[in-house]
């Protein structure tokens, strides 16, 4: 059983930079896979992010590519997002998530992660 909690949302302009970051309590850290999905009010919640357990692969969705990056801290039990250039259209619940890294090939859906945190809110102003 893995426990998720976000932090480091907040309300920021356009074109700032954000670090949110999920805890994670529980054992075996270390060999799950890690993503970050985002959802505005009224749309569905999109793939943001994902790392896997080597901390070597990493995905990221059309819109977030070049800006934002997914790294990860096995000794802190931490995944991290770091959001720059953020853009109006970005704003949205942040919520991390975490699936056992076992033979998965497939990280960008929602429907992959058995683990979710919270959210934390990220809002951009024009």
């Amino acid at each position: 059983q893995v426990q998720l909690v976000e932090s480091g949302g907040g309300l920021v302009q356009a074109g700032a930079s954000l670090r949110l970051s999920c805890a994670a309590s529980g054992r075996g850290f270390s060999s799950y896979g890690l993503g970050w999905f985002r959802q505005a009010p009224g749309k569905e919640r999109d793939f943001v992010a994902a790392i896997r357990r080597n901390d070597v692969d990493t995905y990221y969705g059309d819109s977030v590519k070049g800006r934002f990056t997914i790294t990860r801290d096995n000794a802190k039990n931490t995944v991290y997002l770091q959001m720059n250039s953020l853009r109006p259209e970005d704003a949205a619940g942040y919520y991390c998530a975490a699936v056992e890294d076992i033979g998965l090939n497939k990280f960008d859906g929602h429907y992959v992660y058995d683990y979710w945190g919270q959210g934390t809110q990220v809002t951009v102003s024009s």
